[in-house]
This record gives structure tokens, sequence and C-alpha cells, in this order.
């Protein structure tokens, strides 16, 4: 091997270990914003979606359609799935019920769900690239040891000493696989806390709208 690559596979080494730092941080990240922002599109429990759903029925009730609007505008709702999709609807009310619940549905796929499969989309990513970039970190310090084994030859020295680059080398695989294994955990809980999301959005959106049609039939 030429001696003058030696010092940029070391570099090269050391490059993958910020890599490896930098895509692990980014992963944490995106799990955290992503647990955030399901968080805020739901209900926090059931009696509290119950509340606000029986609300908005008394209110539909007494075609007082304003204090819709204000109570799906208010802060305590206007960051969530359901309130959002309520305050289109109301936008829209003379389409009939079936358009009304396409353009819903689309709604919530286009502005909310897509959203939250990009940022998926990342972890998924980061999950399959973490141990690539280990293993490259493997082979080029495999490379160097080799390398150093060649020298021993030829100069003498003790080859146990190549133990620590060994070890320097093969760490960067184990550090890969403990990137990747906890976010394929927290992909697989995020995936969970979306589908329970789509249900609990489907489930209160056809509740309102057959509050709404009862209303507009009435």
């Amino acid at each position: 091997m030429n001696y003058s690559l030696t010092p940029i596979l070391n570099v090269a080494g050391y490059a993958i270990y910020i890599a490896l730092g930098l895509t692990a941080l980014y992963g944490v990240f995106c799990v955290i914003l992503l647990i955030r922002q399901i968080a805020q599109k739901r209900f926090l429990t059931q009696n509290a979606a119950s509340e606000f759903l029986d609300q908005i029925h008394e209110d539909i009730e007494k075609k007082d359609y304003e204090s819709v609007i204000n109570l799906c505008d208010s802060p305590p709702y206007w960051s969530k799935a359901v309130p959002q999709l309520i305050l289109v609807a109301m936008a829209n009310m003379e389409r009939p019920a079936k358009k009304l619940r396409q353009m819903l549905a689309e709604k919530f796929e286009r502005d909310i769900l897509a959203d939250l499969e990009y940022r998926m989309s990342w972890i998924s990513t980061i999950v399959k690239s973490a141990p690539m970039l280990g293993l490259l970190g493997t082979v080029i310090g495999m490379i160097n040891a080799f390398d150093k084994i060649g020298n021993m030859q030829e100069s003498g020295g003790d080859p146990s000493q190549l133990a620590g680059e060994i070890s320097f080398a093969l760490f960067t695989t184990a550090a890969g696989l403990a990137v990747a294994i906890p976010l394929v955990m927290a992909g697989a809980l995020i995936h969970v806390r979306i589908g329970k999301l789509q249900d609990s959005v489907q489930e209160h959106t056809g509740e309102f709208l057959e509050i709404l049609d009862s209303s507009r039939q009435s």
C-alpha cells in the first residue's frame, strides 16, 4: 500500500465517527419532533375528544356555526387534526356529504399525514445508512491494520499492538448498529401512534359529519 494514503484513511475513519454522531443526533431529533407532532394532533384522552364533540354537537343543533368555528380556532384546539378538519368542513358546508367526506380525507392525508410520513422517511433512511457507515469505517480501519502488518514484516514489531487498531475499526460497526437498532424500535412506536391518530381522526370526523348531515337535513 502507498504510504501517502494512510493519513487520508485515518482522516476518513474519524470523519465516519463524526458522521455517525451527526446521524444519531438527527435521528433523535426526528423521533422527538414526530412524537410531539402526533401528540399535538391528537386529543390527550377520549374524554377530552368527547367533550369537544359534545360542544360541537350542541352548537350545530342550535345552528350556531360561528361558535363552532370559534371553538375550533381557539388555542386549546387549533393545532389538533379534528378541529382543523372541522374548520375546512364549515367553510365548505354547501358540498354534498359524500364530497365533503372525501375532501376531509384528502386534506388529512395531504396536510397532516404527508408531513409525518416525510419525517418517518428520514428515520428509515438513517436506519439503513447507519450500519453501512459503520461497515465502511470498519473496512477503512482494517485496511490500516493490514497496512501496519505489512510494515511490521519489513521493519519488525509486536503484532499484539494491532489489537487496538482492529478493535477501533470494529467499533464503528457496533456504533452503526447502536444507532440503527433504537431508531428501528422508535420507528415502530411512531408507526403505532400514527395509526392510532388515523383511527381517532376517522372516528371523530365521521361522528362530526353525521351530526352536520343531520342538522342540514332537519
